[in-house]
């Protein structure tokens, strides 16, 4: 359910603060790098923290939670028809989502790379799904940092206009793939009975299943139109 409230705070932010976003995009940047580089320093203990500003960076960046949920609406906003009001909204601001998302996602990386690849050098012996949403992380890390730089306008006007699309059709398999991994490495616990995990199993799946079948409709419905 965290996840959920999130997103949907996310969501309600994005609506409200897009023309702030639009307008000074670096500045968001800036604050996404710091918040990363802060939990980062607070988990290992690198910098003190008051509890409370531990705990929220803890919250929003431990599982990429705030990340991920920018990444949806960025999601969603490729999947709503090309006429409706949210995608008009925010589609000028889908490449920054996507930057903001890019960098705050860093600290669950880094996070998790110090936590788990020590463990795997040392002993070996991880569960099958761990293994698996591990190899599928190290896969989606690399779409990730192409996608990321690519989302860069500077980048982007110095690509001709195919090899950009080209690029940008790897964000499928980018969603795809995060939603492979979050699966992988939540249902060792929803299988033994964790609640919170079992409810983040559904509410990830409902999500993501929302978006399928939004975008397939969107691309019939494009097909049908000739676009």
């Amino acid at each position: 359910m965290t996840f959920l409230i999130v997103l949907v705070c996310t969501a309600a932010a994005v609506l409200l603060l897009k023309p702030a976003i639009k307008k000074a995009p670096v500045v968001w940047y800036v604050a996404a790098a710091v918040l990363m580089v802060l939990y980062v320093a607070g988990l290992y203990g690198w910098l003190p923290l008051p509890d409370p500003v531990r705990n929220v960076l803890f919250l929003l960046l431990q599982k990429g939670t705030l990340a991920t949920a920018l990444f949806v609406v960025v999601m969603f906003i490729g999947a709503f028809p090309r006429d409706s009001r949210p995608r008009k909204h925010l589609m000028p601001i889908r490449s920054e989502l996507s930057i903001i998302a890019c960098i705050l996602v860093c600290g669950h990386i880094v996070a998790y790379c110090l936590s788990y690849v020590p463990r795997v050098l040392g002993t070996g012996v991880i569960s099958p799904f761990v293994a698996i949403g591990l190899a599928v992380a190290a896969v989606v890390t690399l779409l990730l940092a192409m996608l990321g730089v690519t989302s860069f306008n500077f980048v982007k006007a110095r690509m001709s206009k195919q090899a950009w699309i080209k690029v940008q059709k790897w964000a499928y398999v980018f969603f795809g793939l995060a939603y492979v991994h979050v699966l992988a490495m939540l249902l060792p616990g929803a299988l033994g009975g964790g609640a919170a995990a079992e409810q983040s199993v559904v509410v990830y799946t409902i999500v993501f299943g929302v978006y399928a079948v939004l975008r397939v409709a969107r691309a019939l419905r494009d097909s049908d139109h000739g676009e």
